[in-house]
């Protein structure tokens, strides 16, 4: 969680490397997904970190206008505080995190995923570090994902996985494999 600009500009610069932009400022077309990080944590940071004054306040407003329009125009439903630095969103397409689930960083996240409650609990999904999460899949309820873990596409995911470093993947998702996701994350990520 960022608590301070020092967090806000290393958060900023870890997401920046998760996703492979090397040039210093997003484009106003082609860059909408690194726009919508940049939103992301400038929210994040107003609202962890600013005093709310009306300045702020009015600033805050129209981070949030921008950033729900942009949120539809991708798909994406995506609370803040939910994921550390280095997330890495691959494509447009739904996206729908719950408010309480806590991802660690490094998360790479492709498209068509929802990580939710379920059965109307307010528990939500607890994932560790550099996880990569793949196409359409589903993790739900009160879990925890292990740091390391590579989510196959389409797996459905509704125990917890506490061995780190595995591949996961089916319906319901069970251990496929020792692979893990080093292959899947920004190896400049991983030199830290």
């Amino acid at each position: 969680m960022i608590k301070s600009k020092k967090d806000y500009y290393y958060y900023m610069q870890q997401d920046k490397k998760a996703l492979g932009i090397k040039k210093k400022k997003p484009t106003i077309f082609k860059d909408e997904i690194w726009r919508f990080e940049r939103l992301l944590r400038k929210i994040e940071y107003i609202e962890n970190v600013k005093k709310h004054n009306i300045i702020n306040k009015i600033i805050l407003l129209l981070c949030k206008y921008k950033y729900h329009r942009l949120s539809i125009k991708l798909g994406f439903s995506i609370p803040i505080n939910a994921f550390e630095h280095g997330l890495s969103i691959a494509h447009y397409g739904t996206i729908v995190v719950n408010g309480n689930s806590k991802i660690g960083k490094n998360c790479r996240i492709q498209e068509g995923v929802n990580i939710g409650a379920d059965k109307g609990n307010s528990n939500a999904p607890i994932i560790g570090d550099n996880v990569f999460i793949g196409t359409g899949a589903k993790i739900i309820g009160n879990i925890k994902i292990a740091n390391g873990i590579a989510i196959g596409a389409n797996a459905v995911v509704t125990k917890s996985f506490e061995e780190e470093n595995i591949t996961i993947a089916g319906v319901p998702a069970k251990k496929i494999s020792e692979k893990g996701s080093k292959n899947y994350l920004n190896k400049l990520l991983k030199q830290e």
